[in-house]
């Protein structure tokens, strides 16, 4: 005969659910617990923001007229194909890392609902690297107006173009952070997740060129190409020879991609083993 006792000593007890709070919880204490992570974006913000001071003291002494406000100077392709990188690399971080220690297995013994923890780490991801992009961003404009303020030819938030600049250049780290991670879902794998992540955020828009309309139409999907289209302040003329890409489109591509890459992860944990 059966006892209890021998029952209970046999068969688990399932506990309650994990609440996603919960999820949210956990993952922001992996992240932060990892001693890296402040220090790389410490420096990521540093070098964004004194690649803006760089540019603008070049550009304005390089100038013999009088200054004026440059979306380049102020939002550098330096600064930010790096910061391109480092977001890409560590959101991918955030899901490689535990594959590679095991530790991945332990998380979803303790939590089945495999895609929920997929979104928690989005969630974190996002959240992290919104607020590290908005510092960054902020910076840049901030010591770029206080470059040409010195010149009186400072622009203010207000000048056409300007905030969807700033905006545009805070989003792309979070943008880039979270493609990392999805592709660190589907691949599994440190070095081929970073090699796929540096090639598709920052490799393949230089394959492609605005002169010719179909290379132009492949560009203008890309990450780096939307934002390069949404801190101009300028619109092209029409005796321009590129295709130029419209800013709702911009916009669009800055919403697909961390979407459909995010939701790429969550079906795929779903439909596997660890």
């Amino acid at each position: 005969m059966t006892t209890l006792a021998s029952v209970s000593r046999t068969t688990p007890v399932a506990g309650p659910p994990a609440r996603f709070g919960d999820l949210l919880a956990s993952e922001w204490i992996k992240m932060r617990s990892l001693r890296s992570t402040p220090w790389v974006i410490a420096f990521t913000v540093l070098f964004v923001v004194g690649s803006a001071a760089v540019a603008t003291l070049s550009d304005t002494a390089a100038r013999s007229g009088p200054a004026e406000f440059l979306p380049y100077d102020a939002y550098p392709a330096a600064g930010y194909l790096t910061l391109i990188l480092v977001a890409g690399s560590m959101g991918a971080l955030t899901v490689v890392s535990e594959y590679s220690s095991g530790l991945i297995r332990t998380t979803t013994v303790a939590v089945p609902a495999r895609g929920s923890v997929v979104l928690a780490k989005a969630a974190v991801t996002a959240a992290v690297w919104t607020a590290t992009g908005t510092i960054a961003s902020t910076g840049s404009f901030l010591v770029s107006q206080a470059v040409l303020n010195g010149r009186h030819a400072g622009a203010l938030i207000t000048h056409p173009g300007v905030f969807r600049a700033l905006v545009a250049s805070a989003l792309l780290a979070p943008v880039c952070a979270l493609v990392g991670l999805g592709l660190g879902v589907l691949l599994r794998h440190a070095a081929a997740t970073m090699v796929t992540s540096v090639f598709v955020l920052l490799m393949l828009p230089t394959m492609f060129s605005e002169s010719n309309r179909w290379s132009a139409d492949i560009k203008h999907t890309l990450v780096s190409a939307a934002w390069k289209r949404l801190i101009e302040t300028w619109e092209r003329g029409p005796d321009s020879l590129a295709y130029t890409a419209t800013v709702p489109g911009s916009w669009i591509v800055y919403v697909l991609w961390p979407l459909i890459t995010v939701a790429l992860a969550v079906f795929a944990v779903r439909r596997r083993d660890v």
